[in-house]
């Protein structure tokens, strides 16, 4: 008898493990520092170390998943994954296919980088990244938008002379003017309140558990430190 406690015991563990659920997070790989492919082939950057960090908090068992930027709102409806870490800036647009976790970063700017001063930014040419909220600012302005799938598309066109400018979040141009290989151009834009993680409306309870992993790594201190060692001394931090 005492041998087939053990059993079923033994089997109600394995069974307990087997139905854990891994939870998928969908991130680009192409928006460093935010997100990238290192040279091992896995995601790298910002989110990576932040993502890996807010699983460990809220005890989940986690596992990367890459989506082209495009489509990536569609692919979280679709179940693909689970929740969206990917430099994904919090819009009412967006808020209404999708939920938000409160903020891991603060407002943070846009800025515009280009070749040469004097570029006319609202008459140009500006190349940005599609679906972005600094590819509507562009329409916006009244400017030509080029649009292109990715950051480093975008970023690409204007250093062929395709664009007059290239318009992105600045801490992922930050690195391009530091080597010299392009400058700032016009004022830096204030467009949004923060990026978060996205998660389907149907998933209250998982937003929960990454909103208070979230809130712990601000009152520690830990969020601010892993902002200003990977998106750089001039980003903001929680205040």
């Amino acid at each position: 008898m005492k041998n087939i406690l053990l059993s079923a015991a033994a089997l109600a563990l394995l069974a307990g493990a087997a139905s854990a659920e891994t939870i998928r997070l969908g991130t680009e790989g192409a928006y460093p520092p935010y997100n990238y492919i290192d040279d091992n082939g896995e995601v790298a950057g910002f989110e990576r170390v932040l993502g890996d960090e807010l699983c460990a908090r809220a005890e989940l068992e986690c596992e990367w998943v890459t989506n082209d930027w495009d489509s990536i709102i569609p692919n979280l409806l679709s179940g693909n994954y689970d929740a969206i870490i990917a430099g994904m800036s919090i819009t009412d647009a967006r808020k209404e296919k999708i939920d938000f976790s409160e903020n891991y970063t603060p407002p943070s700017y846009s800025s515009y980088a280009a070749m040469s001063e004097g570029v006319d930014l609202e008459g140009g040419v500006i190349a940005a990244q599609a679906s972005t909220i600094q590819s509507q600012h562009v329409v916006d302005t009244g400017a030509t938008l080029l649009e292109f799938p990715s950051f480093e598309d975008s970023l690409a066109a204007m250093l062929a002379g395709e664009a007059d400018a290239v318009f992105a979040d600045k801490d992922t141009l930050v690195p391009v003017v530091e080597e010299g290989t392009a400058m700032w151009v016009g004022e830096d834009v204030a467009l949004s309140i923060g990026i978060g993680m996205g998660f389907r409306k149907s998933d209250p309870e998982l937003r929960a558990k990454f909103d208070t992993a979230i809130a712990s790594m601000k009152e520690d201190g830990t969020l601010n430190e892993m902002i200003l060692e990977y998106l750089g001394d001039d980003s903001p931090i929680f205040e």
